[in-house]
C-alpha cells in the first residue's frame, strides 16, 4: 500500500529501491558499478541529500557538481542527456511504485531541474581547459 513520504525512512527506502534498479540497468548501470565502491556509503549519502532537499534539515554534505563532473571525465564525456533521462525515468517510476501525495511531485520536480542543472553543468566543463 503506497503512502506518503513522512520522514528519513521514506526516503531511504525510495534511495534504496531507487539504486537497486539503477545498479540493474543495462545501459547506465555500469557508470555506478564501475565507480561506487561502498555502496552503503552511496546509499547514506544520497538519503542525506534528499532528506536534506525535501526537508530542510541539514545532513548532507558533498559537491554533486564535481562527483558528476569527474564521473563524466572518467567515461571520457560520453554520459549524455539520454543517460540522465534513465535516471530521471527510473527515479520517477520507484516514486510512483512506493508513495503518493505533494512530496511525491515535489521530488519529481527537484529531481528534473537538478538533473538538468547537473547535465548542463557537466557538459559546459568538458570545454573549459
Amino acid at each position: 500500500m503506497k503512502k506518503t513520504i513522512d520522514n528519513r525512512a521514506d526516503i531511504s527506502l525510495l534511495v534504496t529501491t531507487f539504486y537497486k534498479k539503477i545498479r540493474a540497468d543495462s545501459e547506465i548501470g555500469f557508470y555506478f558499478n564501475d565507480t561506487i565502491v561502498n555502496w552503503e556509503e552511496h546509499v547514506t549519502k544520497l538519503t542525506d541529500f534528499w532528506e536534506t532537499n525535501l526537508f530542510a534539515v541539514k545532513k548532507y554534505s558533498g559537491n554533486p557538481i564535481l562527483a558528476h563532473n569527474t564521473i563524466d571525465k572518467l567515461f571520457t564525456n560520453q554520459i549524455s542527456s539520454h543517460e540522465f533521462g534513465i535516471w530521471l525515468n527510473l527515479w520517477f517510476e520507484t516514486l510512483d511504485e512506493l508513495f503518493l501525495g505533494e512530496n511525491v511531485d515535489i521530488l519529481k520536480r527537484r529531481a528534473r531541474k537538478m538533473s538538468t542543472f547537473l547535465y548542463m553543468n557537466m557538459f559546459e566543463s568538458r570545454t573549459k581547459v
